[in-house]
């Protein structure tokens, strides 16, 4: 079975010199366009996580603006980090992958320990820097997109061998997920496992060995689910719609939020649920917000916003200059768009309460900074011209291991 984006580098460029060009004018356009998204959607992000959190703000810090200027700086260094690793040739991260999966896995073993050794409380989510602080599953997310990518170039001969490549990545990437699981983050370590499924899928991997795998893991996901009583609580209060509890009170307060908004919104600082009625309304909720100031037409722009970067991101996939980039390119297509879709759909209603936030628009450095830094390397795939005596040939660039 013929993949979308199986590795074919003689279908995008069988026009010789005249179809390089092409598709590199096409690619161009793509990496700008998705310039102009991104700005327009952190844009959003400065206008709402300051409409949203204004109320929140002043409550916990006595200041209107604390969320604001944060915001405003981490969109700074978000474009710093796009235009910075827009410049930098992504093959780089190819040779660096396999220290950063690996350098990963230490990093969530490591929390895990510290877990276990009652050095850290809670989660074990984050690692802290003095001032600073990131979430290691945004780091491990990148991380298997890079090696991942490299895996499934390496691997393109014998893609399909169950034992050669199936089994390995399979390993690679449960290790992964499972570490995340038990931080506890069930809710990323879900996404995790579909954005690792889904490259593993276009990059030609059988789907009867996927739908085994999903078939086995299924069960287990859902034992580990109910495992912990937040969990059902949240699923309970998802499929009942009748318990009283916070969770419900969370959804209820998003969908009168939602309805509150009609067809062009209540207008600019004229939501009434963000006064300290729904909960991580500049976070996890950001969306409400969005559709009760701006209406369904202003939901409908983020939406296709975002439809928009999917698009852009396909072209720069299918037109990039070797294997590598265009796994890479579609690994971060698929998240970035995946996580924004659950957010949405949170906020709707479509899926139980998670806590994931809103690319580009929801409050907070960490996600924005690694999605960025995401969004940099699409602009240098998108830059990365299939060299011309190689595009005359129609051969495939060679790719020496690593």
């Amino acid at each position: 079975m013929t993949r979308p984006f199986e590795y074919s580098l003689e279908e995008n460029y069988s026009g010789g010199l005249a179809g390089a060009v092409h598709t590199g004018d096409s690619k161009s356009f793509a990496g700008k366009f998705l310039l102009l998204i991104v700005v327009l959607l952190m844009c959003i992000g400065i206008v709402v996580v300051y409409t949203s959190g204004a109320g929140w703000a002043q409550r916990k810090f006595s200041n209107q603006e604390y969320f604001l200027w944060r915001q405003v700086i981490y969109a700074v260094l978000g474009l710093g980090t796009v235009f910075f690793f827009s410049t930098i040739d992504y093959r780089i991260f190819r040779k660096l992958s396999k220290v950063f999966f690996f350098a990963s896995i230490l990093l969530l073993g490591g929390l895990l320990v510290f877990k276990f050794l009652g050095v850290i409380k809670g989660a074990a989510r984050w690692i802290y820097i003095g001032p600073l602080s990131f979430q290691v599953s945004d780091f491990a997310k990148y991380a298997m997109i890079f090696h991942f990518a490299r895996l499934i170039t390496d691997k393109k001969e014998y893609i399909k061998d169950l034992n050669e490549s199936y089994y390995p990545m399979l390993t690679l990437l449960m290790m992964v997920v499972s570490l995340i699981a038990f931080a506890p983050n069930f809710s990323t370590a879900s996404l995790v496992a579909l954005i690792g499924f889904s490259m593993m899928f276009l990059g030609g991997a059988r789907l009867k060995y996927l739908l085994l795998t999903a078939a086995a893991l299924v069960p287990l996901a859902i034992a580990f689910a109910m495992s912990r009583s937040y969990r059902v609580d949240r699923i309970l209060s998802f499929f009942n719609g009748g318990d009283e509890g916070q969770l419900s009170y969370q959804v209820r307060q998003a969908l009168i939020g939602l309805g509150n908004g009609g067809m062009f919104g209540l207008g600019i600082g004229e939501s009434k649920q963000r006064e300290l009625f729904l909960p991580l309304s500049y976070n996890d909720f950001v969306f409400v917000i969005i559709g009760e100031e701006f209406g369904f037409v202003g939901a409908l722009v983020v939406l296709l916003l975002f439809a928009l970067f999917f698009i852009c991101g396909l072209v720069i996939a299918k037109n990039a200059a070797d294997g590598f980039g265009r796994f890479v390119a579609l690994g971060i297509t698929i998240t970035i768009v995946l996580y924004a879709l659950v957010n949405i759909a949170v906020a709707s209603n479509v899926l139980p309460t998670t806590g994931v936030a809103l690319p580009f628009i929801s409050y907070g450095g960490t996600a924005l900074l690694f999605n960025s830094l995401g969004v940099g390397i699409l602009v240098s795939i998108s830059r990365k011209k299939k060299p011309p005596a190689a595009a005359s040939s129609g051969n495939e660039m060679t790719e020496g291991a690593v």
